[in-house]
């Protein structure tokens, strides 16, 4: 099976990593298009993978298609390709706000598409990916789908419409955690730690609370409370994190998220 990359940047990096490393494919089955020669290069050079001259020529030999550019260049990318698509072709989309009613009109022909919404984590096999497919898709070729993003990382199937809250709570919130784990390295160095090591343990207390969220089967509030002792320490920092509004923070970062990815 051929599977073709527009787009070979870090989302299509960590998607062709973790399929070589699940040996899902092999390398000579992967074809891609970038912009710069440089990009094909270095990406041919670290994975083995094959390139292509043009966007037209990945389209054309392509069996599985993603889509791995950045929304604003969709309609352009499309334009390109969409005489070449076979129409056999399984389309992957992994842009932010794009439906796929959207994508289906600007093929303008009835397409097989699935539309996936990943984020950087899986750069490290530990994405979390939403995935939604169209009315041409089978449910083989879904399950396809779910087990080509689960090979750097989680995946679940979604309705489409919550897309958006996907792109929220998984897609952008890595960057929220990056600066709660920099915000709590900066007090750790401001308590005397040394910056490399108060990055460490920030990160790690950061990786191993998400862990036990997800193999304890616990509710958060409830391992907070395990965390809390009575007049201890913890306690009194989660009473300066509420009387700072964190949850409504956060919450109203998540809500803005999901408006701007509805307006792209």
């Amino acid at each position: 099976m051929k599977i073709g990359f527009i787009g070979l940047g870090n989302m299509a990096k960590a998607m062709i990593g973790g399929m070589l490393q699940k040996e899902m494919v092999k390398p000579e089955d992967i074809i891609g298009s970038a912009k710069t020669a440089a990009t094909k290069e270095k990406m041919a050079k670290e994975y083995g993978i094959l390139t292509k001259e043009s966007n037209e020529a990945v389209a054309a030999e392509a069996e599985v298609l993603v889509l791995a550019v950045k929304p604003q260049f969709f309609s352009e990318v499309i334009t390109q390709i969409k005489d070449s698509v076979k129409p056999e072709t399984l389309i992957i989309s992994i842009a932010a706000g794009k439906t796929l009613d959207w994508i289906e009109k600007a093929f303008d022909r009835p397409i097989k598409l699935v539309r996936c919404m990943p984020n950087t984590p899986a750069l490290v096999g530990e994405g979390c990916t939403g995935v939604c497919v169209n009315a041409q898709v089978s449910e083989e070729e879904k399950a396809f789908s779910v087990k080509l993003m689960e090979s750097f990382g989680k995946a679940s199937v979604v309705p489409e419409h919550l897309m958006d809250a996907v792109g929220a709570v998984s897609g952008s919130s890595p960057a929220y955690v990056f600066m709660f784990i920099e915000a709590m390295a900066d007090a750790a160095v401001a308590a005397g730690m040394p910056r490399v090591q108060a990055y460490e343990f920030a990160a790690q207390a950061v990786y191993g609370s998400a862990k036990l969220v997800l193999e304890s089967g616990k509710h958060p509030g409830e391992l907070k409370d395990m965390v809390c002792s009575p007049g201890g320490t913890t306690i009194q920092g989660v009473r300066v994190l509420e009387e700072k509004g964190m949850r409504g923070a956060v919450m109203d970062a998540l809500t803005a998220c999901v408006e701007k990815s509805k307006k792209l």
